[in-house]
């Protein structure tokens, strides 16, 4: 017996029945689901290595990141950019705290609201993160090109998997 996935009208995959299974695919190296998983078990070993010297682990490095770009936004924004639930932000949001790198205030206009902002310590820290970007390209050994090409693929098949979630 043969099975497939196939999208559902209720944009779910289902698996259905459909003959003999043709070599195998359930062979752990054909699965483009661990190659993604071991891949970033590596690319998170690099960072290990790399993020050490600016005392971040890679999800608070992550949420500098965001507010590198963008200073001075609310929780939720941060939560949405990351694919990050709360329970999973407030406490790496209170270790940056802690460190001094961002302050959290209660938003003057809604209450509910927390908005994040860099201090001075935390704008300092960009300064110093700057040539991470290179140094993990040197360590993936990819052109330029073939970056740009990758991460463009990922944004896609991410995109295709979240309209089919």
């Amino acid at each position: 017996m043969r099975y497939i996935i196939r999208p559902m009208p209720a944009k779910h995959p289902s698996i259905q029945s459909a003959g003999a299974p043709q070599g195998d695919a359930l062979a752990l190296d054909e699965q483009l689901c661990f190659a993604l998983y071991s891949t970033m078990l590596s690319l998170n070993k690099v960072y290990r290595g790399l993020l050490r010297d600016l005392d971040l682990t890679y999800l608070q490095y992550l949420v500098m990141l965001v507010l590198w770009e963008q200073d001075g936004i609310n929780v939720s924004e941060i939560c949405a950019r990351l694919s990050l639930e709360t329970t999973t932000l407030t406490p790496l949001l209170k270790r940056l705290e802690a460190h001094g790198l961002i302050q959290r205030v209660r938003s003057a206009t809604d209450e509910r609201q927390v908005i994040v902002s860099l201090t001075a310590e935390g704008r300092a820290l960009r300064g110093k993160a700057k040539a991470l970007p290179s140094c993990l390209a040197q360590a993936m050994e990819l052109s330029p090109k073939d970056i740009v090409k990758l991460r463009t693929q990922l944004r896609t098949l991410r995109s295709n998997l979240d309209r089919n979630a």
